[in-house]
């Protein structure tokens, strides 16, 4: 018989963790599973609306004196967090893995590149990009100043997909140039959000320099309207759905608060004629199928060139019936979003979809109707989605337009180059893509024409570092997180002329 392991998970604030009495607004994560023989019971705490304006009131207070520390201790600080989190890996991985049904390939990103990020801010802190600047002046006997100075309280959402990355990264730019900051987390991943909040606390950060807060979805309108609307908090930082993005933006606007926003995507793959085509079809599983398809990132679409679009397709589904070289299908993090992407998959089937699924799940599908409703059944047994192909997709397809969010991956043949970018133009999203070619000169065009954030030159639609920038054009957000671009959006300057 399985034994209980009770894991409670607190608020922290000032410092301190924060457990409401009487298990008020406490709710249990819809991504909990329960494997193996311990039972374990997450029991998250909810905030409530006196504990957000606590919160802000904490950064607030911290506010002023952490705006005031030199860069040096920043620095100081923010190296021992990193060698701080990279001693509790293996702690941190294992949480990673149960929360959010991550394999170790996905927690182990996580954590290396966590780390790349804090290294990557410390070292920035001391550069020039918060030194300000001298410009000259049109009077030769005044100097101006142009100084930098940081913004207050910000309120940083991160999502549950990228966990540890995108947990750290909606609080630690911010707090790198000298903010300070509310993460809130998300409730299907609190216990790693919490892990975050609890690691700057024990790296010596200050009291309320990171608090953390979680919320019950039903909650999660009046959670966010209230810190927004604190005159004290100056930005907030948005990574998730876009149409959740929307409601955020407009919340924020109507209290003149800017916002970083990086949302949904529909990302491309081009495979022009020259392609490598076993190369581009590894990088498309890669990008396809990496922790489930669940990452912004993730590839959605396949433009390959009408002269190679059956040898790209006879290499991607033989990759596809390869369980060696596909990234590990794990279950999916709700069973709201299995549903939802199964949905894409009947929906493509009723539009005459051809359907092909990994080896280890199912036999292939045909254009058959009766093939394809009996794959769609046995899907409905099974706790995960298989990683999946879609051929044949056209514009009345939901998955056409729809960013899937799961192991799905569409493959179209296109005319030539200029029908390639004109679909990926058409598409309001537009975060990542890849183009496949050998001739670099002509990826490179071609990358300047498409309207997106980041183009990968025979790479997977999958790919950050802590030295770039990252964000996305049009329903994919504005501006950019990332290195040098990331601090700067968390500072502003102010101007000073000195006259004799």
């Amino acid at each position: 018989m399985a034994s209980e392991q009770r894991i409670l998970v607190p608020l922290i604030i000032d410092g301190v963790d924060v457990i409401l009495p009487d298990e008020q607004n406490t709710f249990t994560p819809q991504s909990a599973v329960n494997d193996g023989a311990v039972h374990r019971r997450v029991i998250a705490q909810g905030t409530d609306i006196e504990h957000c304006h606590a919160a802000v009131d904490s950064s607030a207070r911290a506010f002023k004196t952490w705006s005031q520390t030199s860069t040096t201790y920043r620095r100081h600080l923010l190296f021992g967090l990193a060698q701080l989190l990279r001693s509790r890996g293996e702690e941190i991985s294992a949480i990673i893995q149960e929360e959010i049904h991550a394999t170790p390939l996905w927690s182990k990103i996580n954590l290396e590149d966590s780390n790349l990020m804090i290294e990557e801010a410390a070292s920035l802190v001391t550069s020039p990009i918060l030194s300000g600047n001298l410009p000259t002046s049109q009077n030769p006997d005044s100097q101006v100043l142009v100084l930098t100075e940081p913004l207050g309280v910000i309120l940083g959402i991160a999502p549950w997909n990228s966990p540890l990355i995108l947990g750290f990264r909606s609080v630690l730019p911010a707090i790198a140039a000298g903010n300070t900051a509310i993460l809130k987390g998300s409730e299907l991943s609190p216990r790693i959000h919490y892990s975050i909040a609890s690691l700057f606390r024990e790296a010596g950060f200050p009291p309320g320099v990171c608090n953390f807060l979680l919320h019950r979805e039903e909650d999660a309108s009046q959670v966010v309207e209230t810190i927004i609307e604190r005159h004290e908090v100056r930005k907030c930082n948005f990574t998730g759905s876009t149409p959740v993005g929307r409601i955020i933006a407009s919340k924020a606007a109507l209290a003149l608060k800017p916002c970083l926003m990086e949302l949904g995507g529909k990302n491309y793959v081009l495979i022009l004629e020259d392609a490598d085509v076993e190369k581009a079809a590894m990088m498309v599983a890669e990008g396809a199928f990496l922790n489930n398809g669940q990452i912004c990132m993730s590839t959605d679409t396949v433009l390959v060139a009408i002269s190679l679009y059956l040898e790209s397709r006879k290499m991607l589904l033989a990759v596809l019936r390869s369980p060696d070289l596909l990234p590990q299908i794990t279950r999916m993090i709700t069973t709201k979003a299995t549903t939802r992407v199964r949905s894409l998959i009947t929906d493509a089937l009723q539009h005459g979809a051809t359907i092909h699924i990994s080896s280890q799940d199912s036999t292939d599908t045909t254009e058959d109707g009766d093939s394809g409703h009996k794959v769609n059944h046995e899907l409905e047994s099974r706790d995960s989605v298989p990683a999946t192909v879609i051929e044949g997709v056209n514009s009345k397809m939901r998955v056409y337009t729809e960013e899937s969010f799961g192991p799905l991956v569409s493959i179209k043949a296109v005319e030539g180059d200029d029908e390639a970018v004109g679909i990926v133009n058409e598409c309001r999203y537009g975060l990542s893509a890849a183009i496949h070619t050998r001739n670099h000169y002509k990826a490179l065009y071609l990358a300047k024409r498409l309207r997106v954030g980041a183009i990968h030159i025979n790479g997977s639609t999958v790919h950050d570092e802590s030295t770039l920038p990252h964000g996305g054009y049009g329903d994919s957000g504005w501006g950019r997180f990332g290195a040098g671009w990331g601090l700067s959006e968390f500072v502003q300057t102010k101007t000073v002329v000195l006259n004799k």
